[in-house]
């Protein structure tokens, strides 16, 4: 992929895997993550810390940046049980 071109519309252009690592360490790596991606695109928080649910969002209203949600990591058992997928579409 060029630098001028972005990845389709649900798929992420970076993915920050947190995994494992305490709040506020996501909110941290997202912050630090967000200018690697073009305006518009989307990047994506890998975490299982329970804070990011409420501390990506906040950061993302502060911030101004679109919070696109949530998902569960699809793995039933093993080290991504209880991770989540968090989007965010970044807008400067």
């Amino acid at each position: 992929m060029s630098p001028t071109e972005l990845p389709a519309a649900d798929a992420p252009a970076v993915t920050l895997d947190c995994r494992g690592r305490p709040c506020p360490i996501p909110v941290i790596e997202l912050a630090k993550g967000l200018p690697t991606v073009p305006i518009g695109a989307v990047l994506e928080v890998l975490t299982d810390d329970p804070a990011a649910a409420t501390d990506i969002p906040a950061w993302c209203r502060m911030r101004a940046q679109d919070y696109l949600g949530a998902e569960p990591v699809p793995t039933l058992v093993g080290p991504d049980q209880g991770a989540y997928s968090h989007r965010i579409q970044r807008r400067s």
